[in-house]
């Protein structure tokens, strides 16, 4: 329990509050911890650029590099050992969230190697790799809702690891997330996993929403009033969706042989444009049985000024369906956002990864 109103109010409605960041400083200063004892924190999320900026400081990875070093460790290994020992470390200081939420939070997610996102075999190879090198129960492995990545969900998920699902950005793309993720358990039960501990949550994107479509409308000088309406009428829409699926039979009979469903993540919540309340994508999207992973800027924000008044997503879906009616009318092609959002999410990422690769390269040279 929090002594934080805010942080409470969101807990109660149902939201589980993660971070969207990680680094051996945080866990090896206690800051994780505190962040758990009296910020609500019940979950972490890591992707290529989280761990770029975090191995950019050598300072808490220096010892382990040296011995990677001393081992002629090649870059890639040594990258795969420092990424998965921060992830082993901080599922070890959640391992009491995981225990008293009965395995639903407490959750650390590790991605797979984003050059690999229009590759369904060496993601389903990698996303196995990473759960085993973890050998953590409060693990996530992340992968991409590319094309080729839904597959390699419902493959990974058919093994009995869960899965964090990222770079979703459009409601048709997340039902296509919700149904790899039913396949996937349902291959698992047939193939003798117990269910009830493979779990899912479906990273759907925010901000990036805004800043896509924001950009489209000052370059056809659209009215005032549609600018900054498209990421919470999307995210709410998809909500509506998520709704609708897991009332739907086929979910109903893997339910009551335990699975528990995948849960909406709201991810990019940071406030990219100084305009807008830095708090709208934690206040706008309350919802229960959702998770929001807010970079430590926002979560700071929430708990200091968040307008925190229960749910305010359930029963906005035809309103929020009015926003998309009135950009589609207003010339904005919302299939081509989705398809650059997508590209630039992954594109982002390769480009963060070989930032990690370079600046772990350097580390080990000059340790040698």
């Amino acid at each position: 329990m929090s002594g934080n109103s805010n942080l409470q109010a969101l807990t109660d409605a149902g939201v589980a509050i993660w971070l969207d960041d990680l680094s051996r400083q945080r866990i090896n200063s206690g800051n994780l911890a505190e962040l758990i004892a009296n910020h609500n924190l019940v979950g972490v999320t890591s992707n290529p650029t989280i761990f770029a900026g975090a191995m950019s400081d050598a300072r808490d990875y220096q010892e382990q590099i040296s011995e990677l070093a001393a081992r002629g460790a090649s870059v890639d290994q040594a990258v795969r050992e420092l990424t998965t020992k921060d992830i082993r470390d901080a599922a070890d200081v959640f391992r009491e969230v995981h225990r008293a939420t009965d395995g639903e939070d407490g959750r650390i997610s590790i991605e797979v190697d984003p050059r690999l996102a229009h590759d369904t075999e060496g993601t389903v190879s990698e996303a196995l790799e990473l759960a085993k090198a973890v050998d953590r129960p409060n693990m996530f492995v992340k992968i991409p809702a590319t094309v080729e990545g839904l597959p390699a969900i419902t493959r990974t998920l058919a093994e009995g690891v869960s899965v964090n699902v990222t770079l979703i950005f459009s409601v048709q793309r997340y039902r296509e997330v919700m149904e790899a993720f039913i396949s996937g358990l349902e291959r698992a039960r047939d193939n003798g996993h117990d269910i009830s501990q493979i779990l899912s949550v479906a990273s759907f994107f925010v901000s990036r929403v805004d800043s896509e479509i924001d950009k489209r409308l000052k370059a056809i000088d659209a009215p005032e009033h549609l600018y900054g309406k498209a990421a919470i009428a999307n995210a709410r829409l998809a909500y509506a969706a998520y709704e609708e699926v897991f009332a739907g039979q086929r979910w109903q009979s893997l339910e009551r042989a335990g699975a528990r469903r995948q849960r909406p993540l709201w991810a990019s919540t940071g406030v990219k444009n100084p305009e807008y309340s830095d708090t709208r994508y934690v206040d706008e999207l309350v919802a229960p049985h959702t998770v929001n992973t807010m970079p430590e800027s926002t979560l700071y924000a929430v708990a200091d000024h968040g307008n925190i008044v229960g749910d305010t997503v359930r029963g906005t879906a035809a309103a929020s369906q009015e926003v998309f009616d009135s950009l589609s009318a207003a010339g904005i092609d919302l299939d081509d956002v989705y398809t650059v959002l997508e590209r630039e999410g992954v594109e982002k990422f390769e480009k963060s990864w070989n930032e990690l690769l370079q600046t772990v390269s350097q580390q080990l040279e000059q340790a040698r």
